[in-house]
């Protein structure tokens, strides 16, 4: 194990993913991304991972990244109702208004709730 490794960034993926899952719900959000972009490296076409860690990315404040994930996840599922919401809230918190208003639209009419602002659980 070399210095910038540690003992959570082993095993296989399906252990990885429970662990950045619990990583992630104790709000250790920096950690639960370092697990998780390894995962994304190894399976780039899955959704869920890379979701989790644009999640990760925006409540760690890390914005430009939860940006360039959701991105990603949407070119892999133009319709994740879930991306376009936080790439919303993203752009928002960006002050970046304008960018943020199709993509809350979007999740709007796609959960069937024309109300904007209204957040998804």
């Amino acid at each position: 194990m070399s210095e910038t490794e540690t003992y959570y960034e082993f095993g296989t993926a399906a252990d990885r993913w429970d662990r950045a899952r619990m990583f992630f719900e104790a709000k250790e959000y920096l950690t639960a991304a370092r697990i998780l972009g390894g995962l994304v490296g190894e399976a780039p076409e899955q959704v869920a991972p890379r979701l989790l860690l644009a999640r990760s990315y925006y409540h760690s404040a890390r914005l430009g990244k939860a940006e360039e994930e959701l991105r990603r996840v949407l070119e892999l599922d133009p319709v994740e109702t879930y991306a376009h919401l936080m790439l919303g809230r993203t752009l928002e918190r960006q002050g970046r208004d304008a960018d943020a208003a199709p993509h809350l639209r979007m999740a709007a009419a796609l959960t069937g709730d024309f109300t904007p602002g209204t957040e998804r659980s």
